[in-house]
């Protein structure tokens, strides 16, 4: 099942922010990220727990080691340029693979174009970029009370793109989003395109490099989010109704 648009008719702003977003995120992984291949930009610029916990940037081999306690290799972490709290937001940008990538990014624009309308192009950018820090420092949180490895860098749009779906749901929430499903074209509530968003990423394991007790960043989604839901109303997405019915 395959979402492949929604409900855009009450939609009154072309979207440019949103297309912005993608188109970034698209150059990030290609152009900087060289699609994968160039660890060492990548490494410099994820955000890595134990670095935001600490203040402190970190440049080291990491041992990464399997469910058993077992290494399975190494992870090489490469100096950061810029504050390290800053890539809570140069990690929203970047992603592990083109899975990732694309999973992220369809729902961007799906979901992204109503509540930039419902917004205004300003506030819901800083909305985007509010929730999407926010995601990240779940992820850090949760990470250090369950004893994960901090070491382990993230990445990813999720965490942002979770904020836009917690934003989605208050406002428009009867919602109808289509889907491709089978061979056919079908409608489903909001609330089952957006918990297939999640499975999703569950399954990709998006957000995480490495294993070592990392896993999926289940606190990046949770608190983004969470934040989305929060947050959307202070960022005066109640100035107008939200016209979609079930």
């Amino acid at each position: 099942m395959i979402p492949i648009g929604d409900d855009d008719s009450d939609r009154r702003t072309t979207p440019f922010v949103t297309w912005l977003l993608i188109a970034a995120n698209v150059f990030v992984f290609v152009a900087l990220q060289g699609m994968g291949s160039n660890e060492h930009f990548t490494m410099a610029f994820a955000t890595v727990p134990a670095e935001i916990l600490t203040g402190r940037d970190i440049a080291q081999p990491i041992p990464i080691r399997d469910d058993y306690g077992r290494s399975v290799g190494t992870l090489e972490l490469f100096p950061t340029p810029i504050p390290v709290y800053l890539t809570l937001i140069t990690a929203m940008f970047m992603h592990g693979g083109f899975a990732h990538l694309f999973g992220n990014m369809l729902y961007l624009w799906i979901f992204g174009d109503n509540l930039e309308d419902a917004l205004g192009h300003a506030r819901y950018l800083v909305f985007y970029l509010a929730t999407g820090s926010l995601a990240g420092l779940a992820h850090v949180l949760v990470t250090a009370a369950l004893g994960a490895n901090p070491l382990i860098p993230c990445l990813g749009a999720s965490g942002a793109i979770s904020g836009v779906l917690g934003g989605y749901i208050v406002l428009f929430p009867h919602r109808r989003v289509r889907v491709l499903w089978l061979y056919s074209v079908m409608e489903v509530p909001t609330l089952v395109a957006i918990g297939l968003w999640f499975v999703f990423q569950l399954v990709s394991g998006a957000g995480m490099l490495g294993g070592d007790g990392g896993g999926v960043a289940y606190g990046a989604h949770i608190g983004g989010f969470v934040a989305g839901l929060v947050l959307v109303k202070l960022f005066g997405g109640d100035r107008r109704p939200a016209l979609g019915r079930a």
